[in-house]
């Protein structure tokens, strides 16, 4: 039993460090707007390497139906 809370204390000392060098504050979080600018580019390359380009339109028409009801 002692092994497992020392593994779960080793694991949030790895997250606290690793909340630190990554500029994040341990409790914050992202805006989503920033998550958004973070992900869109990779996302967009390998829609185009991989040529779902007409998959990822489609889904993205779809969620912009649903957010302008």
């Amino acid at each position: 039993m002692a092994q497992i809370s020392g593994r779960t204390a080793l694991r949030a000392q790895g997250r606290r460090v690793a909340a630190v060098f990554a500029g994040q504050q341990s409790s914050g979080t992202r805006h989503p707007l920033v998550a958004v600018a973070m992900v869109l580019p990779l996302a967009i390359v390998l829609a185009v390497v991989f040529g779902g380009w007409e998959a990822v339109m489609t889904q993205a028409s779809s969620v912009a139906g649903m957010l302008g009801r």
